[in-house]
C-alpha cells in the first residue's frame, strides 16, 4: 500500500482551469475574483461582510487591530493552539494572557476566563480547535459581562457549526486560514468576517496600506491583500467544502467505531456542535502499550503518517518568557505531551481507513 499522508490537498481540473483563466486575464493581483470570493464566503458564514487577506496570521492581526488592540492591552488566548493565535496579539504590541483548556474538547475553558481578566483586557480569542467549535455561548456571555471583543479563530473550522449555525458569525470578528492543509485551501490565504459595517470598512483600510483612496493614507496599514489567483482557487474550493467536510466526518466516524486499544482515547465532541475534523486527534494515556514517540515510529514503519499538534503549549514557548514560571495551564501541558493526529483528510479510501485501524488495533 502507498504511504498514507497526514494531510493531502484536494486539487482538481476545475481549480486548475480557474487559475488558468485568471492568468490569461492579466489581472493577477486583488480584483474581481477576490470581491466575488468575499461575497460568497460571507454568505456561507451567514455574515454581512468578509475581507480576504493573504494568510491566516494576517487575518488575526488585522482583526485585532480593527478591534482596537494595541500596546499595553491584554488579550485572552487559549494555551493550547497554533502559535499564530498568540503571536498576532504580540504583533499589535499587546500581551497574550493564556487560559487553560478543557481536557475533553481541547478548547478554551470558559470557567477560567474571568479570573484572568484585568483592566487592560480588550478581547478574547476563542479557537475552534481541530474543527470543533468552542463553547461559544459561555465565552460570549463572559465577553458581554466585561465589555470585551470576541474574536473567533476559525482557521481550522470552515463549515463547523454550533447549535445549527455556521462559525464565523458569532464574534465581532472571525478569522480563517486557507493554507494548503486546511479544510478548504487557496495555497496561502485568509479571510476575516464581521457583522459590523464600520468594522468591515476598517478591515479594508488595514489590509490595503491604510488607503481611504488611492495614495491617501488615513491610518497605518499593511499589504495583506489576497490575489485573484488565490481567490479563484478559493471559489472552487468553497463549492466543494461541504463535500470535503462530509467525508472528514465519515472518516472520523469510522475511526470512532473501529479503533479499540487500551489507553487510546478518541476525540470527544461537545453537545450541540458539529466538528469538521480538520484533525482527528487522539490522546494516549499511561495505559497505552507504547510511548507516543514509539507509536509515531511504529505508524511510520507501517506507512501511516501522523503529527503532533502541538508539542509545546503556548505558555511554554520561549518567546513569551513564561517557560520557567509555575505552570498556569496544566491541562494544556498534559495535552501537549499526549495527543497525536491521525490522517482524516477527504482523499482516504475505505481500504486505507481499515488499514489504519487494523494497524493501530494490533499495538500491544
Amino acid at each position: 500500500m502507498d504511504p498514507i499522508h497526514i494531510a493531502r490537498p484536494v486539487i482538481g481540473p476545475e481549480e486548475i482551469s480557474a487559475v488558468t483563466a485568471v492568468l490569461e486575464s492579466g489581472m493577477l493581483a486583488s480584483g474581481e475574483r477576490v470581491l466575488e470570493f468575499e461575497r460568497k464566503f460571507a454568505d456561507y458564514c451567514g455574515t454581512p461582510y468578509a475581507v480576504a487577506v493573504n494568510n491566516g496570521t494576517a487575518a488575526l492581526h488585522t482583526a485585532l487591530l480593527a478591534a482596537g488592540v494595541g500596546p499595553g492591552d491584554e488579550v485572552i488566548v487559549p494555551a493550547f493552539t497554533f502559535f499564530a493565535t498568540a503571536s498576532a496579539v504580540a504583533m499589535c504590541g499587546a500581551t497574550p494572557v493564556f487560559v487553560d483548556v478543557d481536557e475533553q474538547t481541547f478548547n478554551i475553558n470558559p470557567r477560567l476566563i474571568d479570573e484572568r481578566i484585568t483592566p487592560e483586557t480588550r478581547a478574547v480569542i476563542g479557537v475552534h480547535l481541530f474543527g470543533q467549535p468552542f463553547d461559544i455561548r459561555a465565552v460570549q456571555a463572559c465577553c458581554g459581562r466585561h465589555n470585551l471583543k470576541l474574536i473567533e479563530d476559525a482557521a481550522q473550522a470552515h463549515g463547523a457549526q454550533s447549535n445549527g449555525e455556521t462559525v464565523g458569525g458569532f464574534g465581532h470578528f472571525a478569522c480563517f486560514s486557507f493554507y494548503a492543509t486546511k479544510n478548504m485551501i487557496t495555497g496561502e490565504g485568509g479571510m476575516v468576517t464581521t457583522p459590523d459595517k464600520a468594522g468591515n470598512e476598517l478591515l479594508r483600510l488595514i489590509v490595503n496600506h491604510g488607503q481611504s483612496e488611492k495614495y491617501l493614507h488615513t491610518r497605518l496599514g499593511y499589504n495583506y491583500r489576497m490575489t485573484d489567483i488565490a481567490a479563484a482557487i478559493g471559489l472552487v474550493q468553497l463549492k466543494r467544502l461541504e463535500q470535503f467536510n462530509l467525508r472528514r466526518r465519515k472518516n472520523a466516524g469510522y475511526f470512532d467505531t473501529h479503533l479499540s486499544v487500551r489507553g487510546l482515547i478518541t476525540p470527544v465532541i461537545a453537545p450541540g456542535v458539529q466538528s469538521v475534523y480538520h484533525q482527528y486527534v487522539i490522546r494516549l494515556t499511561d495505559e497505552f502499550p507504547m510511548s507516543r514517540a514509539e507509536f509515531v515510529e511504529y505508524l511510520k514503519a507501517k506507512g501511516i503518517g501522523s503529527a503532533i499538534h502541538y508539542p509545546i503549549p503556548l505558555h511554554r514557548q520561549p518567546v513569551f518568557g513564561l517557560e520557567n514560571s509555575p505552570d498556569p495551564c496544566p491541562v494544556a501541558t498534559r495535552l501537549a505531551g499526549s495527543v497525536l493526529s491521525l490522517p482524516v483528510h477527504p482523499m482516504l479510501d475505505q481500504k486505507q481507513l481499515a488499514y489504519i485501524c487494523d494497524t493501530i488495533n494490533r499495538v500491544s
